[in-house]
């Protein structure tokens, strides 16, 4: 089969790499029918986040379950499923409180001597503690099931930071940040009740995607005076729940001046440099809490994806650019130019 590796910083290539195979009885493997590229891919792609010559990459994805595993028990061969980015065994403790993300039998796709969701097929370890079934009759609605992929990551990590954030009905939430998680975190506020979301972002075309998803107030500028603003747009006061989708010294600096006495953060930005946007004693006597990190999307998709179905809830538009598999190294290089939002793969 065909699947993206990556060599050296800016060095993607799509190669023939072995077949995927049932290896333990829990296993599935999946034919891909729809990937995409993260922000958080980009890193890698910079060389800023370290990988082995060859290692598979990709972490979203959804598909066909083309082969099951003897003790798998909730799919069989012709069932459409979404993955999400880790996978996990269902049934420890942290699976059970939610916390997928910190199983001691999970693990993340494209990490080394796993299969990355950027090809043809993967092989899907703990099939049941990580797949989530969806209708058989999306695999025929090209529309919806690239909102479904959303379900993989983007749309569960904004939910995740609204979470954080303490997103509740009437609040003011303030957004950093304007890639497709932040887009997906205006989204998330919106489906909870926020009166007044303000997106922080410098690019017509994304802001005006946040506008669509529910954003009331948009704010162009950066450092001071992107806080000036948002405090002239808050009475002075600054929003009750901010969420932070960037993961920079700047971006983490701007969320905690922006968030009024008593809010909170919501983080979910892969940090570079963020901690050093943190000044303890500042939200010690601001009372502003912190909570976030990497997202259990596989605890949020259930209660998700009804309103994906019913379109409800539509992240389709942060897929503005869409590929082949052939096409997956010039997709990486227009998300890294800024050209593209998030690329879509279709292999």
């Amino acid at each position: 089969m065909r699947a993206t590796t990556i060599h050296a910083p800016f060095d993607m290539r799509v190669e023939e790499v072995p077949d995927p195979v049932i290896q333990n009885p829990t296993d599935v493997v999946v034919r891909v029918v729809r990937a995409c590229i993260c922000g958080s891919d980009l890193w890698a792609y910079r060389g800023e986040s370290a990988r082995q010559p060859g290692q598979r990459i990709g972490h979203e994805f959804l598909g066909i379950v083309e082969e099951a595993g003897a003790e798998v028990r909730g799919f069989a061969k012709g069932d459409l499923v979404v993955a999400p980015f880790v996978w996990s065994d269902g049934s420890c403790d942290y699976c059970a409180e939610g916390l997928q993300t910190s199983c001691p039998n999970g693990g993340f796709w494209g990490s080394a001597g796993s299969d990355g969701g950027q090809g043809e097929a993967v092989r899907v370890p703990h099939a049941d503690g990580t797949l989530v079934k969806l209708p058989a009759d999306a695999a025929s609605d090209d529309h919806l099931l690239t909102a479904l992929l959303a379900l993989s990551d983007v749309l569960g990590t904004g939910h995740h930071a609204a979470l954080g954030a303490g997103v509740r009905k009437g609040a003011t939430v303030a957004v950093v940040g304007d890639g497709a998680v932040g887009l997906c975190g205006v989204l998330a506020a919106k489906r909870l009740g926020a009166e007044r979301i303000i997106a922080l972002g410098r690019h017509t075309a994304r802001t005006d995607i946040a506008r669509a998803f529910g954003a009331t107030d948009v704010v162009a500028e950066r450092g001071e005076a992107a806080e000036a603003a948002v405090r002239e747009l808050t009475g002075g006061q600054g929003a009750h729940a901010v969420i932070e989708a960037v993961g920079t010294e700047q971006s983490m600096r701007t969320a905690v001046n922006i968030t009024r006495d008593g809010g909170a953060i919501g983080y979910v930005g892969v940090p570079h440099g963020s901690g050093t946007g943190l000044d303890l004693s500042v939200m010690f006597d601001r009372n502003i809490a912190l909570r976030g990190g990497v997202a259990p999307v596989r605890a949020y998709i259930p209660e998700l994806l009804p309103d994906v179905l019913d379109g409800t809830v539509d992240p389709s538009p942060v897929f503005d650019l869409t590929v082949d598999l052939d096409g997956v190294p010039a997709g990486y290089k227009a998300m890294d130019e800024r050209t593209a939002l998030k690329v879509l793969v279709k292999p």
